[in-house]
């Protein structure tokens, strides 16, 4: 039997001749049903805690990440990157060089391993590149070393260039890759792009990556932004859909997510479904964050932070809606703690006089 959850639609169970209904709930400490329209519920943000403002200011950021209990925000149109000081403000650890900014490109995913080495996703006047850096110095002192370029070529564009890295509990550095505005490239063997990408630290390609000698670990890709495991590592992924449906995918080693041939959930074969689904409208996510049960992701258009438990992932409750505008990441600290990134200064939101900001929940609800 396939059930394909879709906003508390009722959708047939294949060769059963039954339906069932599935409904949205499990945010934390909210119910979490289903809206009548199909969109995500509403939660309490008591639930959550209410956001602490930590660095007000930013120029459109991108992603957030921390380094022996400091924390680190890229900039995207600016290239720098930036070290969190006790008192909320900030200083420059380095400028990234031969950042081509423009459009979507620009300074974008940032990653620590755990030698507490940084890599960057950037996009250069070749194409997006992955980069790592040592850090030198000491907190509040921190700066970066000399770049060691891991992978370049990545198809770049004003419009879909993925850019999140991320390590996962197997120790690879996984990256996501958009289509460039080019959506053969996603279903191409031999493109970069469209794909989600795992390397060693060093950037090669593992041995047991399921394509021998490829970088690609999943593909037919449009634009995906997030990246996030569960305690049992299972793999998760945020997709950018064009004009039908954002995406919440399951990534299995291999696995084909169809764009562009479909978009959403298509029930075709050779193609794996998202196991969740949004208008665009109501979503655009972005980073992605798993903590106690929960996925974390940061929507851009929707304006929300959504929480869909990671053992019932057809399922969703909306928080701060429209309260902080557009947001690109988030974050689990050290601590336990929430931290979002907002995006109102990229060109697509309505900033405020503090924006952008770098928020912080705290590790249980208040």
């Amino acid at each position: 039997m396939r059930i394909r959850f879709s906003h508390g639609r009722v959708l047939a169970a294949a060769g059963l001749g039954v339906a069932v209904l599935i409904t949205s709930c499990g945010g934390p400490g909210d119910p979490g049903r289903m809206a009548p329209n199909g969109a995500p519920s509403q939660g309490r943000s008591t639930a959550l805690g209410e956001p602490v403002a930590v660095v007000p200011g930013l120029d459109a950021p991108w992603s957030v990440v921390f380094v022996d209990g400091t924390t680190l925000v890229s900039e995207r149109d600016s290239a720098r990157i930036l070290e969190v000081l006790d008192d909320g403000g900030t200083r420059v650890v380095g400028t990234v060089e031969g950042v081509a900014g423009g459009g979507e490109g620009g300074l974008l995913g940032l990653a620590v391993d755990d030698d507490q080495r940084l890599y960057v996703y950037s996009t250069a006047t070749d194409g997006n590149r992955i980069q790592r850096f040592a850090l030198t110095g000491t907190p509040g002192g921190l700066g970066l070393g000399e770049a060691t370029t891991l992978l370049d070529g990545i198809p770049s564009a004003n419009i879909h260039n993925g850019g999140r890295l991320a390590f996962g509990p197997d120790g690879m550095l996984y990256a996501t890759t958009g289509d460039a505005g080019r959506p053969d490239a996603a279903q191409d063997p031999a493109s970069l792009g469209g794909k989600i990408l795992r390397l060693t630290p060093d950037g090669d390609a593992p041995e047991d990556n399921p394509f021998p000698g490829s970088l690609t670990y999943s593909y037919g890709h449009r634009n995906p932004q997030g990246l996030a495991w569960s305690e049992d590592g299972t793999m998760f992924a945020t997709e950018f859909g064009q004009n039908t449906w954002d995406e919440l995918n399951v990534i299995t080693p291999g696995g084909n997510y169809g764009w562009p041939a479909v978009e959403g959930m298509a029930g075709e074969e050779g193609f794996t479904d998202p196991v969740q689904q949004w208008d665009p409208g109501i979503a655009s996510p972005s980073g992605m964050a798993y903590r106690e049960g929960t996925l974390y992701l940061a929507n851009l258009r929707g304006r929300v932070l959504r929480t869909v438990p990671a053992s019932d992932p057809g399922r969703a409750v909306d928080y701060f809606s429209g309260d902080y505008g557009r947001l690109r990441d988030v974050a689990v600290g050290p601590d336990g703690a929430l931290w979002l990134l907002t995006s109102n200064t990229d060109g697509r939101g309505d900033p405020s006089d503090q924006d952008d900001q770098l928020l912080r929940l705290p590790a249980r609800a208040s």
